[in-house]
C-alpha cells in the first residue's frame, strides 16, 4: 500500500495550524509519506486559484521533495437541494471536471468525490437516478484526462457497503472506483473485516483516521435522572488508540486484493489540540503503525 497524507489535515478548518500547499507537501515528505492527497478547495487546490504559475510551483515542490500527488479530494453533494431553475448538478460536474484537469497536470490518478446527503420530501429512486447520471458524466469527463473517479462512503446515498456496490454497478464506468473507509462502517455497525474483504476489489483509495466514542446524556430535573441521547459523540485520537479495528479492516482489504493508496487524515478536532507539533505527532504515528503492521 502507498502511504499518503491528506492536506485537509493542515488546512485550518477546525482551528488547527494551517500550511499552504507547498509547505504541506514538504511536511508530508518530511514525515515519511510517499504521496499526498490535496484538497480541491481553498486554501490548497481550488480551481479558482490554480494559475499556470501556481501549478508549476506545486509540481516543482513535489519534485524537490521526491513525493507524488496521487489523489485530489473533491467536495461534492449531489442531493436535490437547489431549486429546479438552478443548474446545481451541472456546477458540480464542472467542478469535478476542473479537478480532473488539475489531476492530469499534477500526475494524480484519482479525484475523490462524495454522493449526496438524504433530503426529506424527495423520491429516493429519483434522487438515486440523478446521482447515477451525474456520476456517469463526471466519469466520462474525467476519462478525457486519464483520471478515475473514486466514490467515498461518506454521504448518505449509497452509504452501506451493499448499497455502494449497487451504485457502482449502476454507474457502470471503468474509471469509477471506490474510496472505501473504515470509520463509516465502524460507526454504523458493519462488520469491518467482512465489509473490507468484500469491497477491496473495487477500491482504489482508503482514507483513515481513528476515533473514540462516548455516550451523551441530558439531565431531566423532574425525574432527577438522565436521558440517553443518540448518537454518541466522536473524537479523533492518535491512530491505533481508538475503537476502530484497523487491523481487521486492513487484513480484510489485503485479503480482498487491495494494494492501493492508504491515506491518513485529520478531518476533525483532535485530542491534544491543533498545534503543529501535535499534528505532526498524529501524522507520524500513522506511518509508524502502518509500517509496523503491514510492511510493504
Amino acid at each position: 500500500m502507498q502511504l499518503s497524507l491528506f492536506s485537509v489535515s493542515y488546512a485550518g478548518y477546525w482551528g488547527q495550524q494551517a500550511l499552504d500547499t507547498n509547505a504541506f507537501i514538504a511536511k508530508a515528505a518530511q514525515l515519511g509519506y510517499e504521496s499526498v492527497m490535496l484538497a480541491g478547495k481553498r486554501p490548497h487546490l481550488s480551481p479558482l486559484d490554480m494559475t499556470a504559475e501556481r501549478i508549476a510551483s506545486v509540481k516543482q515542490t513535489l519534485l524537490e521533495n521526491n513525493i507524488s500527488c496521487s489523489v485530489i479530494g473533491g467536495y461534492t453533494d449531489l442531493s436535490p437541494i437547489a431549486p429546479v431553475e438552478i443548474p446545481y448538478l451541472q456546477m458540480q460536474i464542472a467542478y469535478v471536471e476542473s479537478l480532473a484537469a488539475l489531476a492530469d497536470e499534477l500526475g494524480a490518478s484519482y479525484v475523490r468525490v462524495f454522493t449526496g446527503y438524504d433530503v426529506d420530501g424527495h423520491n429516493p429512486q429519483a434522487v438515486w437516478n440523478a446521482v447515477v447520471l451525474t456520476l456517469q458524466e463526471m466519469c466520462d469527463r474525467a476519462a478525457a484526462y486519464g483520471v478515475t473517479i473514486a466514490i467515498q462512503n461518506h454521504h448518505d446515498l449509497g452509504l452501506h457497503s451493499d448499497a455502494l456496490l449497487e451504485l457502482l454497478g449502476d454507474i457502470d464506468r471503468t474509471n469509477c472506483r471506490l474510496g472505501f473507509d473504515a470509520w463509516s462502517p465502524a460507526l454504523r455497525g458493519e462488520e469491518l473485516y467482512e465489509a473490507a474483504r468484500k469491497m477491496a476489489a473495487y477500491t482504489a483509495i482508503t482514507t483513515n483516521a481513528d476515533y473514540i466514542r462516548f455516550p451523551r446524556y441530558r439531565y431531566q430535573p423532574e425525574l432527577i435522572n438522565y436521558e440517553r441521547l443518540q448518537p454518541d459523540s466522536v473524537r479523533a485520537v492518535p491512530f491505533g488508540e481508538g475503537f476502530i479495528d484497523f487491523e481487521a479492516f486492513f487484513n480484510g482489504m489485503r485479503e480482498g486484493g487491495f494494494d492501493g493508496i492508504a491515506t491518513y487524515e485529520m478531518c476533525s478536532p483532535i485530542r491534544g489540540g491543533g498545534g503543529i507539533e501535535n499534528l505532526d505527532t498524529y501524522a507520524s504515528q500513522y506511518v509508524n503503525w502502518m509500517k509496523k503492521q503491514f510492511a510493504r
